[in-house]
């Protein structure tokens, strides 16, 4: 599958919510869409195209908006793909894909914990890498490094 293909099969389905379809050498593609088209793109990468394995979602903080990107396998095409979209700064939000790759659910936990990209009707957004209270996105590029006297954490008792 190539660029080109990915391109024909995703537009009847997401329309303008499609931004468009890039080669990535080594990939199928790079799919950039709207965050709205989110989980028709997903269902379709995975019942359509067969992309049945989500094999990680990661952020990225540009400083003006966030950019969320989730990577695809294929076992009939051995081949992957990548997914990117845009989110605002302000509103860095998107649906969750653990509805459709069960494997979303802590790679979004550490998006949302280390980058600040809220997952909608994710079904267990707590923390994974940083204590319960920790209120601090360590990859925002407007992270700073605190004295440990200024940092109030709240410890998880296991």
């Amino acid at each position: 599958m190539e660029a080109a293909d990915l391109e024909r099969a995703l537009r009847p389905v997401l329309g303008d919510r499609l931004l468009g379809v890039e080669p990535f050498e080594g990939t199928a593609g790079r799919v950039r869409f709207r965050r709205e088209g989110a989980v028709d793109l997903f269902r379709t990468a995975r019942d359509t195209l067969l992309f049945g394995h989500l094999t990680m979602v990661g952020g990225i903080d540009w400083v003006d908006h966030r950019e969320v990107v989730y990577v695809l396998w294929s076992d009939t095409a051995r081949q992957y793909a990548i997914l990117s979209a845009d989110v605002p700064a302000d509103d860095a939000h998107i649906e969750t894909a653990s509805a459709v790759w069960p494997s979303a659910n802590w790679h979004e936990r550490e998006a949302w914990e280390l980058v600040d990209i809220s997952f909608d009707h994710h079904p267990d957004l707590r923390h994974l890498l940083t204590p319960d209270g920790y209120v601090f996105h360590p990859l925002l590029r407007s992270f700073k490094l605190h004295e440990p006297e200024e940092l109030e954490v709240k410890s998880r008792h296991v």
